[in-house]
């Protein structure tokens, strides 16, 4: 794999820190090397992350990095998804540098790194590419929606959510990878830059598409994913929740696309606000029963399993409030980073596994 180090400054571990979360937790396409983040330097990633140490050193900017690897990356990843895709103005100065450097950037943000005049320069100067992967396909290339998902012969299940930046890719993987470790072929149709950034053969960056044609390019994914590796299930990556209402594209589109057979709702417990300019406008979460409401009219797809982003709570706590949810909700539910997913999959193979040794070998 091709070597990358991840810009976070400021971020990591935190909310807008996610995509450089993502990969230290989880890349098939590059090999990180570090993260690069002042504020926590010296530290083991995976520590900071999920208190298990993974080899991926924290660094305080790009040279230190550098000293420490013994050579260059070959990328530098910007590694924040802020709010509204803007650039961070503290990260002008590490990505000049990288460039200078001759070292290509990958950003998923909204605001297009090669459309900026410094960047572009710098970048031709040196020879450095600049790669914008959150940029819409030219028009002429753009699928629309054809109502094809619910003919395909295989399990299609989105993990949804009731905030944005709550867990949802991060279980989805979870869940691929639990069910194929069953032997149960699973595919992960991802659905935003992060899920993209760390490998996935399929999907889109959502947001990026214009309304007109978002549901039939997700769709199209679907589709290619079971046309090209024919899995049992195919598990699509949520994005914010149907009842956000700052983010209203996301999951209507992902269920409309993917005509779920089952759904997986991923709830924050101790969250109190969403996850959208929370010091400003203090919107509340909802609960469980409210969204599960939402997605039983929108959806007309049951919720399967409820899967916990331990956010501010004791494994203790984790504990008590998965009991508590099996009980009232009558479905499974765990933490996919504290317990893994393998009781999820078991759920989805109790569902669905008649219809396995009915479809495709």
């Amino acid at each position: 794999m091709e070597t990358a180090a991840v810009l976070c400054e400021g971020a990591f571990g935190k909310g807008p820190g996610k995509t450089a979360a993502g990969l230290a937790r989880k890349s098939r396409k590059y090999r990180i090397v570090g993260i690069i983040d002042s504020t926590c330097a010296g530290a083991d990633a995976g520590q900071l992350l999920d208190g298990k140490p993974n080899g991926i050193r924290v660094y305080s900017n790009l040279k230190e990095l550098i000293g420490a690897v013994g050579e260059m990356p070959k990328y530098l990843i910007v590694g924040v998804a802020t709010i509204g895709g803007r650039l961070p103005a503290s990260f002008r100065k590490p990505i000049a540098e990288a460039l200078e450097m001759g070292i290509n950037v990958i950003s998923g943000l909204h605001e297009f790194l090669a459309d900026d005049p410094e960047f572009r320069s710098i970048a031709s100067r040196s020879g450095a590419s600049i790669i914008d992967i959150r940029k819409e396909p030219p028009l002429d290339r753009l699928r629309y929606f054809r109502n094809l998902a619910k003919d395909l012969p295989c399990i299609r299940i989105p993990v949804l959510g009731t905030d944005a930046a709550i867990g949802k890719r991060t279980t989805a993987w979870a869940v691929v990878d639990a069910l194929n470790e069953m032997n149960v072929k699973a595919t992960f149709v991802a659905t935003g830059q992060t899920g993209l950034l760390q490998g996935a053969d399929y999907g889109i960056p959502l947001d990026a598409i214009r309304g007109d044609y978002v549901v039939g390019e997700l769709e199209a994914e679907i589709v290619r994913a079971y046309e090209t590796e024919h899995p049992k299930v195919i598990i699509i990556e949520g994005q914010g929740a149907l009842s956000h209402p700052a983010y209203v594209t996301g999951s209507r589109a992902i269920v409309n696309a993917s005509a779920p057979n089952g759904i997986i709702l991923q709830h924050a417990p101790k969250r109190k606000y969403r996850t959208f300019h929370e010091e400003e406008l203090h919107l509340p979460m909802p609960s469980l029963e409210e969204e599960m409401e939402l997605i039983r009219i929108f959806a007309k797809s049951p919720v399967i399993a409820i899967t916990i982003n331990h956010q501010g709570m004791t494994k203790e706590e984790v504990e008590q409030v998965i009991a508590d949810y099996e009980k009232r909700y009558s479905v499974p539910a765990t933490d996919v980073l504290l317990f893994g997913a393998e009781k999820v999959a078991r759920e989805i193979v109790r569902l669905f596994g008649d219809s396995f040794r009915h479809t495709n070998p």
